[in-house]
């Protein structure tokens, strides 16, 4: 004979004590109990679903064409133009894994929101500017049914550059180059720049560049929100937890120069969730490295820079966190990236006298209140990464960018996905930005990092 056994606790609540009632003291309380009685008999009956199971709504799914390492804006803008250049639509299932839903450290939510396009290459102008039309435009691209337009809040106001003699022909150099791309930017003298910068010191200044369009501040959470509602919207799934592990699969092939290498591929992922032991496998077949500062790491997950040094397979991903990037002198002397703790000292015995000479008036200010963000700092060039690496074949970076990543992320994101799509760069060709160059030892090398 077989016996069903109703579910623990089943029975409780169904009796309930009223004092001075007849049968012992107890009356049947049967108001919303018979219901509940049949509920619960008819979850344990074959072939019904079972509400007793554990809640995995919070868990990443087990299958995703693309995991994509990171939810900063650079992540989030590779998987808007993968879902929006892909050709089916819905086709590509899509997951994004950050650690921190709060963003609390995220280099997105603690950057300033500048954008700028005096760079002295011309991929850097080209990036800058493409952003600059996508935010202008961005209620085009991001617009949900229902939600509200997005304002980013925008600024417009130039950044202004100043040269001494040793470094104005440089300067000049630039700024025709910029021009070239399509970069509205003028050359100021001295004079000039006293005409219509009054309180700046131009002690030792030979000249000056100045942004005449498309420069400025905008908010940088109003994006990050924007590009998570939409990308929502496109079916694309989102996890908090950290990735702890790659498992991939290993061929040995031989280059052109008769030296025997190893390629790898990636085809699961392992998420860690947040505050637990447990973590979730995710079969994949591209995983996009967006960890920023951090993205170092997740590359040595996967192998890479674990090789004999010299070797394509020892060349790590040169990127760490830093606090800030200064222009020489001070570069070398930057603050403790060990936490996001604000040195004052340092900025009132580094900072402060180069700000208080150039424009006195800093003289008579006080600074009321600070925060540091992290950098995804590039050692190599201060140059993003971009694209596959060589030998980890289905790993693709969108990194390194030591500043200026967030003004240039809507490029870059677009840049990887057709990367992916089409098998190469459309829009804008950023093979300059490409893993290789680490190993080559051929540096990507931008003059004019803010």
């Amino acid at each position: 004979m077989i016996r069903r056994v109703l579910p623990h606790g089943l029975g409780r609540g169904l009796l309930t004590r009223r004092p001075g009632t007849r049968r012992g003291g107890f009356s049947l309380d049967w108001d919303g109990k018979v219901s509940e009685i049949k509920k619960k008999i008819k979850s344990i009956l074959p072939g019904t679903p079972c509400d007793v199971l554990p809640d995995t709504s919070h868990l990443p799914p087990e299958h995703s064409d693309v995991v994509i390492v990171g939810g900063g804006v650079l992540g989030l803008s590779v998987a808007y133009w993968l879902k929006k250049l892909e050709n089916r639509q819905g086709g590509m299932q899509v997951l994004v894994v950050e650690r921190d839903h709060t963003y609390s450290q995220a280099s997105t939510g603690l950057s300033v929101g500048g954008i700028c396009q005096q760079f002295s290459l011309p991929e850097n102008i080209q990036l800058s500017l493409f952003s600059a039309s996508f935010l202008r435009n961005i209620n085009e691209y991001l617009a949900v049914t229902d939600a509200p337009p997005l304002d980013l809040q925008f600024n417009p106001s130039g950044y202004l550059l100043l040269a001494s003699e040793k470094d104005a022909a440089a300067m000049e150099s630039n700024v025709k180059v910029q021009k070239q791309e399509g970069a509205k930017v003028c050359l100021m003298s001295p004079d000039q720049l006293r005409n219509k910068f009054p309180w700046i010191n131009t002690e030792g200044v030979a000249l000056a560049s100045y942004g005449m369009e498309n420069e400025g501040w905008f908010d940088p959470w109003c994006l990050l929100h924007g590009l998570r509602q939409k990308l929502a919207s496109m079916g694309v799934s989102f996890c908090q937890g950290e990735v702890t592990r790659f498992v991939t699969s290993s061929q040995c092939m031989l280059t052109t120069d008769d030296e025997m290498v190893t390629l790898k591929s990636i085809h699961e992922v392992h998420v860690k969730m947040d505050h637990s032991l447990e973590y979730q496998p995710v079969e994949c077949a591209i995983v996009i490295n967006a960890a920023g500062a951090w993205s170092a790491q997740i590359a040595a997950l996967a192998g890479i820079g674990k090789g004999p040094p010299g070797t394509l397979q020892g060349t790590k991903l040169p990127v760490e966190p830093r606090k800030r990037s200064l222009s020489p002198p001070l570069q070398e002397e930057e603050p403790d990236p060990a936490n996001l703790e604000v040195d004052h000292d340092f900025f009132q015995e580094k900072v402060w006298p180069h700000l208080a000479l150039r424009v006195p008036a800093f003289e008579t200010l006080k600074v009321q209140t600070a925060w540091a963000g992290y950098y995804d700092y590039n050692t190599f060039d201060q140059n993003g990464v971009v694209g596959p690496h060589p030998l980890v074949v289905n790993m693709y970076f969108a990194t390194g960018f030591s500043g200026h990543g967030l003004q240039q992320a809507p490029g870059v994101g677009r840049a990887v996905a057709e990367m992916i799509l089409e098998g190469s760069f459309q829009t804008i060709d950023l093979s300059p930005f490409l893993f290789n160059r680490f190993y080559l030892g051929e540096k990507t090398q931008e003059n004019n990092i803010m």
